[in-house]
């Protein structure tokens, strides 16, 4: 039996979450919603994209033969028989030796033709076109199936939905599609220093920080936030707000997670018969993160410091988050950069620097960004990345380290 006392690594804690989550079931939306969400299914298409062989260029449909050594000083004098504009169809035209018919771009190829010659490699004059440029077989020609093939599977179940993918759904004439449900998530935040904004701030309360940056983070990975507001440190007042939370997929507190005297999210967990999996993780900033399931909800406590709480949200809840819709890719990019600083941690913890990282010759560089205080929250804000520095390491500039990507998407 695993001691929840113990101090686990990232790596341990974070698969002790997703080991324990099922994802969530489906519900069939607008593609005009889809962007973001995560698919039920895969999208195998049953036509051919383009339909037919087509322009890839405004221009005129020519047997490449004909332009041979066709230049400024030498064209070459095509006749024009025809036009076949965007949306149009051949209507039985072709293009025959010394020939050429004018084209829109995606207008079908007419028999005979085999390349296109972009109007501005050409000009008109009384119904022939000079050719200045030569141009060679299939040149802006775009072949039927060129882009998606009858049985292709063009997107896989788990994919978020980019932009284009819901272009490719639109192509495919898809008018809506089956995506993972989003999780609701309530938002606890715990203690009597918290005012929330609009409040008169007494001596020793700080604002109500961490439920706004916990709400942002929920919303940018499309699931729905619910802030129910500051518990106060009692275990009457705590005990009321997380029972109005038991009825979503995930409970977030921030705060009271720690071993002070009036932290009491972990007396909580075992009132609400919350199975503790964890209640500490080997990281800096970020020790006191207690996980904990009931049933298929999810809870996590998070420290209160606004550093550690988002840094602690990026390791365990954001994964989290995405599996529960489906994610098949949650992990932020690790890459090696060389550091530009000296960095001398002797926390005996993991420590998870804000960084800024840049790109010199193909090669990452990293330095800090100021003051690594966990309530310095601007200094997340300078940030793009986390500099990983294992656990009692002293590191010299010019040397590499490990960098979480924190601004890049899920790989």
């Amino acid at each position: 039996m695993r001691n929840n006392n113990l101090a686990v690594s990232i790596e341990e804690a974070l698969k002790i979450i997703l080991n324990s989550i099922s994802p969530l079931t489906c519900e069939n939306i607008s593609i005009m919603e889809a962007c973001n969400r995560v698919l039920y299914e895969d999208i195998v298409s049953d036509i051919i994209i383009p339909p037919a062989d087509d322009s890839a260029m405004d221009g005129y449909a020519v047997i490449a033969e004909d332009t041979l050594g066709a230049s400024i000083n030498h064209p070459i004098k095509l006749q024009i028989t025809g036009e076949i504009q965007s949306g149009g169809s051949v209507n039985g035209k072709k293009v025959s030796r010394g020939t050429a018919i004018r084209i829109m771009t995606g207008a079908p190829m007419p028999e005979g033709a085999d390349a296109v010659i972009k109007f501005e490699d050409a000009a008109e004059e009384d119904g022939y076109v000079n050719i200045f440029q030569e141009t060679v077989k299939y040149k802006n020609y775009r072949f039927a199936g060129e882009n998606i093939k009858k049985g292709d599977k063009v997107l896989r179940k788990g994919d978020r939905l980019s932009s284009v993918d819901v272009g490719i759904l639109a192509s495919l004439n898809y008018n809506t599609v089956k995506v993972y449900k989003q999780p609701i998530v309530s938002i606890i935040s715990t203690g009597d220093e918290l005012a929330d904004i609009g409040e008169e701030i007494r001596t020793g309360q700080i604002r109500n920080v961490n439920a706004y940056t916990i709400y942002s983070e929920v919303k940018k990975y499309n699931a729905i936030p619910y802030c129910l507001g500051i518990a106060k440190d009692t275990l009457k007042d705590m005990k009321e707000i997380f029972l109005k939370a038991l009825k979503s997929d995930v409970v977030i507190s921030t705060g009271g997670a720690s071993m002070g005297r009036y932290d009491f999210v972990k007396d909580i967990y075992l009132a609400l018969d919350v199975e503790i999996q964890f209640e500490k993780v080997n990281v800096k900033p970020g020790k006191p993160v207690i996980f904990g399931k009931k049933d298929n909800q999810l809870f996590f406590g998070l420290p209160g410091n606004p550093v550690s709480t988002l840094t602690s949200f990026i390791q365990f809840v954001r994964p989290a988050l995405l599996r529960l819709m489906g994610a098949n890719r949650i992990l932020k990019p690790i890459v090696n950069a060389f550091l530009e600083e000296d960095i001398n941690k002797k926390s005996g913890r993991v420590n998870l620097l804000r960084g800024y990282a840049t790109i010199k010759d193909n090669e990452f560089y990293v330095s800090t960004t100021g003051n690594q205080n966990s309530s310095v929250l601007t200094s997340m804000r300078d940030a793009n990345c986390l500099i990983i520095i294992p656990e009692n390491t002293k590191v010299k500039a010019g040397e590499k380290v490990r960098i979480q990507l924190i601004e890049h998407e899920e790989i």
